[in-house]
């Protein structure tokens, strides 16, 4: 059963709606998240917080007394992430769009920054920068405005959709697809090509925890075959739209879908540590043809791995060195 609480002000459209999503969180991590939100220069008018409660055992609802005049309160059966923040996005009713896990913060000053790009350049994305440290510098270099296509083309891309704000009127009928691990990585490049302005900045205006009982780190062989089957579904999926798209913007989508396929081939090897796996999962890229790593010189780090992960000694190399390297870290 879905329950929805209103806030009963009558206000114009929003700036920017933070879609705030919770699965048995701690209530005090909630309360930092939203605290974070409201501590911004945005008026109650400029705002609008959405909670989406994804199932979880209790609502929190009873503990945020305090802030039940502030935020939109849904409440739905357990559907996971992507369906969460489809929720958002129908219930949302700003100009832009903000995600935010709802065990994370904004980090004010920098999000401010954010703010001012936003109601004096009105880009259509505002990327920003993310960290896991409280104290973060205030000086901060900002690119020009591009194009979400020529951005794709010339810049490395964080996939993650709480690392940026966006236009709320580009998505069209794009949403996340349910059920599925690595949401993100599919949901984002298909955004970046809808937007006209993009504008990213260097500064951390996202603070991320790392929770060892998040769904990320879920270590099980059943949670890591999945993470691993729904990255290669994805990886298809975006090779297969990147074929119907004009030159230029399939030119971008594919240096994304390279990309990705040489995080699958790490992580293959980081997750499963089986060369017979390993082995399966390329002839799977072949036939998609993603595997040999296709010949580009998009960074150091591709042109590095794609040397090794193309011969027989160099994949060798590999299954020994990427767990040591983990366990290093």
């Amino acid at each position: 059963m879905q329950t929805e609480h209103f806030s009963t002000s009558n206000q114009k459209q929003p700036l920017v709606s933070f879609i705030v999503t919770s699965y048995n969180l701690p209530v005090d991590l909630l309360r930092m998240c939203l605290d974070s939100i409201l501590s911004l220069s945005l008026r109650a008018a400029e705002r609008e917080i959405i909670l989406i409660d994804d199932g979880s055992k209790q609502s929190p609802l009873p503990q945020l007394d305090f802030y039940v005049n502030d935020i939109i309160y849904v409440r739905q059966a357990n559907k996971g992430l992507s369906e969460a923040r489809n929720t958002g996005i129908r219930v949302s009713s700003g100009q832009y769009i903000q995600f935010v896990d709802g065990d994370d913060m904004l980090i004010r000053h920098s999000y401010e920054h954010c703010l001012d790009i936003v109601r004096y350049k009105r880009p259509d994305m505002m990327l920003f920068d993310y960290t896991s440290q409280t104290e973060t510098p205030t000086v901060c270099d900002d690119a020009t405005a591009v194009s979400g296509t020529t951005f794709m083309r010339t810049q490395n891309l964080r996939g993650t959709a709480w690392g940026y704000l966006f236009r709320r009127s580009v998505l069209g009928e794009l949403r996340f697809t349910p059920g599925i691990y690595h949401e993100d990585e599919e949901f984002t490049p298909q955004l970046l090509l809808r937007c006209d302005s993009v504008v990213a900045t260097t500064a951390k205006a996202y603070l991320y925890r790392k929770r060892d009982d998040s769904i990320v780190n879920a270590t099980s062989i059943r949670h890591r075959l999945k993470r691993l089957n729904d990255f290669r579904s994805v990886i298809e999926r975006l090779n297969k739209i990147a074929d119907t798209l004009p030159t230029e913007s399939r030119l971008a989508l594919q240096r994304r879908v390279h990309q990705l396929a040489m995080d699958y081939i790490y992580n293959v090897i980081l997750l499963t540590q089986s060369r017979h796996y390993l082995d399966r999962q390329l002839k799977a890229l072949h036939t998609m043809g993603l595997y040999p790593l296709p010949r580009r010189n998009y960074t150091k780090k591709y042109v590095w791995f794609r040397r090794l992960a193309n011969t027989e000694a160099g994949l060798s190399m590999l299954m020994r060195a990427i767990p040591l390297m983990k366990k290093e870290r």
